[in-house]
Formats: C-alpha cells, structure tokens, sequence
C-alpha cells in the first residue's frame, strides 16, 4: 500500500512514521510512504504557496494551484483516492479506517495556516477529521491515519491475533490488561485471572467489553 503525504513539513511526518509498526511496516516493504514538500510547487522563487483571504481576516490561506499542481504530480492519473485533512471532514474512526485499508493508494493533504483555498476541494475526493478540535496543520493526523491503517493490514502485526481482540473491535471497547506485580499501592489484580480456569478468564473478558455503538 502507497501513502503520499503532502505536507509544509516532510521531515515532521517522515521521522514520525520511521518508527514501530509503520516504520517495521515500511522497512518489509507493506508499505510504501513519501512525504512532499508543497514548496516543490511554490509560485516564485521564495517558496510562497500562501496568500491573504479575500475578504480580509487574519491568517494565511494555501493556494489552490500550489496543492493542485502537488497533487497531479504525484497521482498524475487521479487513481488514487485523495484526501484533504479538515476540521469539518468526515471523522475518521476505526470503520473508516478498514474501508481506507482496502485501497491500493492514499494521498494525504495536510493543511496549514488558516486552511485550504476551498476551491481544493474540486481536486480531492473526501475530506476527513480526527475530531472536534484544531490543531496546527494537518501532519499528526496524517500520521495518525497512517498508524491506524497500517495496523490492518496483513502482516503488519507481529501478531495477528491481537487484532482480533483490540478496541473497537466488533464495536466493543478491549478488555483491562493486568501484569506483575499481583499486588500493588493496595489494588489487586482481579482473582479470576489467576486462576488459570481459561473459560472462566475469557467470561470476565467478554464481561468487561463495553459496547460502542
């Protein structure tokens, strides 16, 4: 699978992603990420990829020909599916993320400033957010998604088992997890786990999923 992540910080989303499950991910050859640098298609030679807003107003907005021509750069034929970061997108949540997990490539849109020039949206196929909040631009979300996506694919976790059993799995939250020591500041791991009794352990587990749905 093929991440292309276009971004005012490269180096941010490459050292994030260089780690853990997507950086072992990319290391196998599961995955494949490249980060660009939207200056690549700056209008001058300064590297402006911004402008004011119409209409007054503070900020900066990215230009819509810089993310455009970006775009037909790296997915030339628009066989990729592309998505723009947005606080006002569809939220991104572990359904989403099996649905995006199918596809063979994704190219990722990270904002900065005060967002887009709406007329981008022409150019993309979805817009997607990772919740009610603002955050500087659109890399850690990017990231985000990446992590997530990755997780589901075959291989990717050392693993397979643990996938089957994660939150948000079946539309359940995962079961509490307890190790050494038995004891401590007067909280006691929960008997049955130490029982060795395998149905009885596997009860309170099923017991102890919540439903999110």
């Amino acid at each position: 699978m093929k991440f292309d992540v276009l971004t005012l910080f490269p180096e941010m989303v490459n050292n994030g992603l260089s780690y853990s499950i997507p950086g072992r991910a990319q290391r196998e050859g599961l995955i494949k990420v490249e980060s660009h640098n939207l200056r690549d298609w700056a209008v001058d030679n300064r590297g402006t990829v911004d402008d004011a807003p119409y209409g007054g107003g503070p900020g900066m907005v990215l230009r819509v020909d810089v993310a455009d021509a970006a775009l037909k750069k790296v997915d030339p034929k628009h066989q990729a599916l592309r998505i723009m970061l947005s606080p006002d997108g569809e939220k991104f949540d572990q359904r989403l993320a099996k649905k995006l997990s199918k596809k063979e490539h994704l190219v990722l849109l990270c904002g900065r400033y005060e967002g887009f020039d709406a007329r981008i949206e022409k150019y993309v196929d979805m817009k997607v957010s990772l919740g009610d909040y603002v955050v500087s631009g659109g890399e850690i979300p990017a990231m985000m998604m990446v992590d997530a996506i990755t997780r589901l694919l075959p291989g990717a976790l050392g693993n397979e088992e643990s996938l089957k059993h994660e939150t948000f799995e079946n539309n359940s939250t995962d079961f509490p997890q307890y190790t050494r020591p038995d004891t401590y500041d007067g909280q006691k791991v929960p008997e049955v786990l130490l029982s060795g009794h395998h149905a009885e352990i596997e009860a309170w587990r099923q017991e102890q999923r919540r439903k999110t749905d």
